[in-house]
């Protein structure tokens, strides 16, 4: 066996919340983490739809952005959105 080359190999400190809430149009489990990683940016993770984003004030701009990275409607994305901006 060869030896493993790795691209990095960190570890960082990290703020994650696990928030969980209802909209109009679906149920949302989220784990929102931060770190120094992303530039500024959370990691997303939707564990309801087993997806996840790294997301920035712009990404969330940025039209059609959320429909594609979660696979949503556009009214799921926007009560997703609305949300997201309160934190990020």
């Amino acid at each position: 066996m060869s030896e493993r080359y790795f691209l990095y190999n960190d570890m960082e400190d990290t703020k994650t919340r696990f928030v969980s809430f209802v909209g109009e149009h679906q149920r949302y489990d989220l784990a929102i983490t931060q770190s120094k990683r992303h530039y500024g940016k959370s990691l997303v993770l939707n564990m309801q739809g087993n997806r996840f984003a790294i997301i920035g004030d712009d990404d969330l701009k940025e039209e059609g952005y959320l429909e594609f990275a979660f696979g949503l409607s556009e009214e799921e994305a926007a009560e997703l959105r609305d949300f997201l901006f309160e934190l990020i």
